[in-house]
């Protein structure tokens, strides 16, 4: 895997003179990167500070729901060649109510006629990143390095820690892809609304049998949704959804018992399964910033939001916001203005929050409509599955929303003819 090389901090003589870049990315995960990445031939300077190395950073053992819109965004930054081999194209995605035996099958000719979804692995996405941010001079990777404090004002000031130093770097724009608990949401006391779930996910890899012929599940039961997600080497993802309790108690079960409680939920579809990796946990929440922007700060991905894992929409709607941003800080530095203004950032705003609120709505919908045992939603719910399966233009409407094609989707192919048009 080709890593970054990154820069080391500027000496700490007081007479050195200040560096400044046009935007500071806190936060070197898949969303920052694809930010960077989008802008790597804009001629903008750029920072990004993560707080791993980038071998750290590359190396989390986790797998994603890959929507088409976040590999049309690949496609666009020239990265798809990379990783088109190397994920999973969802063939099929089956949806149903626990073990009733009808279903809602999602295929390529119920859309555009490509793969309805993709299963991508973090290191996957990560080693395409990093590399292509190697062909931009303009870009400093600071890695590992830890923003210390941002001092807002006319001329934005980042105090850096890198290599057991401090040093200070000035900037128009600050972006916030720090994560869900982002410090930075915190420092400028931007609010959110939203709740902690009743449930948790567990987390964990298997080995099934027989081939997963590329199909992907989500099974709704009343405890909560119980996902696979097909991975390359025949393997499968597993998230699997329970009440906390329920969860933390099924943590606790020796493996061998755990194992014959997935096989049960899993299926006997694939065979007997092997679990190859230690099952995690981790709570589930909802959560929309109040705003996603401030004077010379921008949120993005974990930082602005978070949802239900049901539909595997969380990494891409981050990636849709870093690729909106992306165009939008193209746009306004082709104008020449000022990338940190508020004119510029409430563009972003407007384009992402309302599109982000729809899904957040959705997963919080699917979650609470599947996640219980009263009998009249069981009825509404399972004549809407029989519909879905039965009436064509309904399924191409749902696919439409869970696959993030219902709204304004970036353009980076624009960013080349407006870098090269006067300003």
């Amino acid at each position: 895997m080709t890593l970054l090389q990154t820069r080391p901090s500027p000496q700490s003589h007081p007479q050195a003179p200040v560096r400044h870049y046009d935007l500071v990315v806190v936060g070197g995960g898949i969303v920052g990167l694809t930010l960077a990445s989008a802008l790597r031939s804009s001629g903008l300077a750029i920072a990004i500070v993560e707080t791993q190395t980038p071998e750290q950073a590359a190396s989390r053992p986790r797998a994603y729901a890959f929507s088409p819109v976040s590999r049309g965004i690949f496609e666009q930054l020239g990265l798809w060649e990379q990783v088109g081999s190397r994920v999973t194209h969802f063939q099929q995605v089956r949806l149903t109510d626990g073990d009733w035996s009808v279903g809602i099958d999602f295929r390529p000719q119920d859309g555009d006629g490509k793969p309805v979804y993709y299963a991508a692995e973090h290191h996957v996405l990560m080693a395409a990143l990093q590399a292509s941010l190697q062909e931009s001079n303009s870009l400093d990777y600071l890695a590992p390095a830890q923003l210390r404090q941002v001092h807002y004002g006319e001329t934005v000031h980042c105090d850096i820690e890198q290599d057991g130093q401090v040093w200070t770097c000035t900037t128009d724009l600050v972006v916030a892809a720090d994560g869900g608990r982002s410090p930075l949401r915190s420092q400028a006391e931007i609010g959110t609304l939203g709740w902690q779930y009743w449930q948790s996910c567990i987390t964990t890899v298997v080995a099934p049998a027989e081939s997963h012929q590329n199909i992907a599940y989500e099974k709704f039961w009343p405890s909560g949704p119980f996902a696979i997600l097909p991975l390359p080497n025949g393997h499968c993802q597993i998230v699997w959804t329970a009440p906390t309790a329920e969860a933390k108690a099924l943590m606790d079960l020796p493996r061998a018992k755990f194992l014959n409680l997935l096989q049960a939920r899993y299926g006997e579809q694939m065979g007997r399964i092997e679990m190859l990796k230690d099952p995690l946990l981790f709570p589930v929440k909802l959560m929309q910033s109040h705003c996603y922007v401030k004077p010379h700060l921008a949120l993005v991905g974990d930082a602005a939001h978070s949802c239900h894992p049901v539909g595997g929409q969380g990494l891409n709607m981050g990636i849709r916001d870093a690729a909106a941003l992306a165009e939008v800080l193209v746009e306004a530095h082709s104008r020449s203005e000022d990338l940190g203004s508020l004119a510029v950032l409430h563009r972003y705003q407007r384009w992402r929050r309302w599109e982000n609120t729809v899904v957040l709505s959705m997963t919080d919908l699917l979650n609470r409509s599947f996640s219980n045992h009263w009998l009249p939603l069981v009825a509404v719910r399972r004549l809407g599955i029989w519909t879905l399966q039965r009436v064509w233009p309904l399924r191409w409407l749902a696919l439409q929303l869970m696959t993030g094609r219902f709204g304004r989707r970036p353009d980076l192919g624009l960013q080349k003819s407006k870098l090269c048009s006067p300003p």
